[in-house]
């Protein structure tokens, strides 16, 4: 990997944590959704999505308005972060007008999607397997035009990690908090499937399905991320591991690349 790839890594690290995730790249695309909502729509777009951007992207127009609107109320009422219960009281009709399904959903919730699951073909290698942390992510090479960012950094709440199980299933895990949903929501968006390897420094993320779980409008809420109107799109990857640092370059021309470190014992209890 070039060093010179790697400068808008180093420049994002100054600016903060960024964002993880698997197969989708920023694309100039704006998801589907019910007009005035966020739903299953623009979850299944973030559990795909790696860089910053891309979350955004999933996030933008008729959502953003409506979270934009939720979050004045709660803060408006002096909610504090994981207070569910004040944005309940004061923002109960805003909140669900802003979120789809506004009714629990009776979707039971996968604990454990690895269990069982096993990748068509060669494992994964060894040096994959483990649970990883995003720490940075590139620009892609081509610049592209772009809208501007609904926020000027990159938010701590977009938290990502990568699970690869010896037997090649993997999970994208994307943390959304109250800085995104609104005091009181929080939301885990999760993406899994098989993890191919495609040839000595190559793999292919293949999403089968995923979920989006969290306390939303003062119930937990579990959100399926797959439909006939739904269709993840995986990705591929060219992967390089040096001094414990995991790098993972899209397969295509943007050459977009990203790196994770292994989590520790106290990442997994956060």
């Amino acid at each position: 990997m070039s060093s010179s790839r790697l400068v808008p890594v180093l420049l994002l690290l100054l600016l903060g944590a960024v964002p993880l995730a698997a197969a989708q790249t920023s694309s100039p695309q704006r998801p589907r959704t019910v007009a005035g909502v966020c739903g299953a729509t623009n979850w299944a777009c973030v559990a795909e999505c790696i860089d910053a951007e891309c979350v955004d992207t999933c996030m933008r127009n008729d959502c953003e308005q409506a979270l934009e609107r939720l979050k004045a109320c709660t803060r408006n009422a002096g909610c504090e972060p994981n207070d569910g219960a004040c944005a309940a009281r004061f923002c109960q009709p805003i909140c669900e007008r802003s979120f789809e399904p506004a009714p629990p959903s009776p979707e039971k919730e996968v604990p454990a999607p690895c269990e069982g699951a096993k990748a068509q073909g060669r494992a994964p290698p060894r040096e994959l397997v483990g649970t990883w942390t995003l720490v940075a992510a590139s620009l892609p090479e081509e610049e592209e035009v772009r809208e501007e960012r609904i926020e000027p950094q990159p938010r701590s709440d977009y938290a990502r990690s990568l699970q690869v199980t010896p037997l090649g299933c993997f999970v994208l895990r994307t943390a959304l908090e109250s800085a995104t949903l609104g005091q009181g929501n929080s939301l885990v968006v999760r993406a899994w499937g098989t993890l191919e390897a495609s040839g000595k420094d190559q793999v292919r993320l293949r999403t089968k399905d995923g979920q989006a779980v969290g306390p939303v409008c003062g119930d937990k809420r579990v959100i399926p991320l797959t439909g006939p109107k739904l269709r993840f799109r995986g990705g591929s990857y060219v992967w390089d591991l040096e001094e414990g640092v995991l790098t993972l370059m899209v397969d295509d021309a943007s050459k977009q690349t990203f790196q994770f470190e292994r989590a520790t014992p106290e990442d997994g209890k956060k």
